[in-house]
C-alpha cells in the first residue's frame, strides 16, 4: 500500500506485482547521511516475493483472492556473494571491545554469555533474546529453542559448546536476584534485555572495536565454521531451524575457497571411481 497506494484486491495480478517490483527498483530513498540510493539487492527481491507470497496463498485459501499474483511467474534466485561472516581475528577484536566496554561484572559477563551464545549457537535475534532460564539445561548441556520463539514455529535442541557452559555458569552467578524468567536482562531493570538494547551494545562494540559487524553475522559465523568442521549439512538444518536443506545450502556459497583447497589435493588419479 505504500509503493502502490490505489491498488485493490481484484488488480492484485502478475502484470501488477510486475510493476511493483520495477518500482522498488526504480525509487530513490534516502539512506545514511542523507545519501541517495537507487535499485535494490536480488537478496531483498526474493523476500518480498517469499513473504508476500506466503500472504497472497492465505489470502486464496481464504477465497478473498482467485488466483495468486505470483502463479506462473518465476522465483527471483537471490545471489548472497556478499554474505559475511566474522573471521577470527574479527572475533577476538570483538571479545576485545566486550571486556573494555563493559562496566561492571554483570554486563561483562552477560555480554560474554551473549557473545558465545551467538557464537556456538548460531541463534536468531528473537531466539537469542526470548531464552528463558528454564531453556538452558546445564546438567544435560542442551540449549532449547521454543517454537514460540522461533521464526520456524518447531521448537529444536543444540547442544552446549563447554566454551558457551563456562560463561553461561559466570553469568548465571551474577544474575541470581533478577527474578525475571528471561535469560539476558537489563543493565537497570529486571526485565528482559531488548532489542534495543543489543542494537545499542552492538554498535558500541562496532566502535570500540573498529569492527563493522551486526548479530546475524554470528549465524553466518556459526554456521561456515560447522560446514568447515563437520561438512554434515543435514545436521547444520537441523541446529539452525531451517525448514529446507536449500535454506541451509545457501551458506555452502560463503566457504572460503582457501578453505576447500585441502579437499582437493586429497584427489588422486588412482582413487578415482
Amino acid at each position: 500500500m505504500r509503493i502502490m497506494p490505489n491498488t485493490t484486491l481484484d488488480q492484485l495480478t502478475s502484470l501488477t506485482m510486475t510493476r511493483f517490483f520495477k518500482i522498488l527498483q526504480e525509487r530513490k530513498r534516502i539512506v545514511g547521511k542523507n545519501k541517495v540510493k537507487v535499485g535494490i539487492k536480488k537478496s531483498t527481491v526474493a523476500t518480498y516475493w517469499s513473504k508476500l507470497n506466503s500472504f497472497f496463498e492465505w489470502l486464496r485459501n481464504k477465497n478473498i483472492l482467485e488466483r495468486n499474483p505470483f502463479q506462473g511467474m518465476m522465483y527471483p534466485t537471490p545471489s548472497y556473494e556478499d554474505r559475511k561472516f566474522l573471521k577470527r581475528e574479527e572475533l577476538e577484536k570483538i571479545i576485545a571491545a566486550i571486556h573494555i566496554h563493559s562496566t561492571n561484572g554483570l554486563l561483562l559477563k552477560r555480554n560474554l554469555a551473549i557473545f558465545h551464545t551467538l557464537l556456538f549457537c548460531g541463534l536468531r535475534r528473537e531466539e537469542l533474546l526470548y531464552l528463558q532460564i528454564r531453556d538452558i539445561d546445564l546438567e544435560r548441556r542442551i540449549l532449547t529453542v521454543r517454537a514460540e520463539t522461533s521464526k520456524i514455529p518447531r521448537t529444536r535442541y543444540v547442544p552446549l559448546h563447554s566454551q558457551l557452559i563456562f560463561h553461561l555458569k559466570e553469568y548465571l552467578k551474577e544474575r541470581k536476584r533478577f527474578t525475571t524468567p528471561y535469560l539476558f536482562v537489563s543493565s537497570k531493570r529486571d526485565e528482559r534485555f531488548t532489542f534495543d538494547g543489543l542494537k545499542h551494545l552492538i554498535d558500541n562494540l562496532n566502535r570500540v572495536s573498529k569492527v563493522r559487524f551486526h548479530a546475524h553475522q554470528f549465524r553466518h559465523t556459526f554456521a561456515v565454521n560447522f560446514l568447515n568442521s563437520n561438512n554434515n549439512i543435514v545436521k547444520l538444518k537441523q541446529l539452525m531451524g531451517h525448514k529446507s536443506i536449500q535454506m541451509t545450502m545457501v551458506y555452502l556459497r560463503a566457504l572460503p575457497t582457501k578453505e576447500m583447497r585441502g579437499d582437493i589435493e586429497r584427489l588422486r588419479i588412482d582413487g578415482l571411481i
